[in-house]
């Protein structure tokens, strides 16, 4: 019933945010200049929530790399140098994730891809 719940309050917030985006068009017509502001403006909210998530997720997959880790030598030490270097790998491909998001990221706020 949650699961119901959390679906239908989803589909809710979206069609809310559907009406505004559609009613904003209208408005964006008339003048040239507010429809490249409320473009910048979605484009620096849509980076500001794409770094937020990539920082997020690469912060919980390094914790839980680095607990397992040291779980690991702890149970066994003569296999640190191993893990140690299996460990170093992993984090350095998990922070590449966070990289390519902050290219992406500086692309759209600085390049102007879409000709604006």
């Amino acid at each position: 019933m949650k699961k119901i719940t959390a679906i239908m309050l989803l589909v809710f917030g979206l069609m809310l945010v559907a009406t505004a985006a559609f009613a904003s068009e209208a408005a964006a017509a008339a003048s040239p200049d507010a429809a490249k502001m409320s473009f910048y403006a979605s484009v620096a909210l849509a980076s500001a929530i794409g770094i937020g998530i990539a920082a997020l997720g690469t912060g919980i997959g390094m914790g839980m790399g680095i607990g397992r880790a040291v779980e690991g030598i702890a149970r066994n030490p003569e296999a640190s140098g191993k893990i140690m270097t299996t460990m170093i790998v992993g984090l350095a491909l998990i922070e590449s994730l966070a990289i390519y998001t902050l290219v992406v990221v500086l692309i759209l706020l600085y390049a102007k891809p879409f000709g604006f």
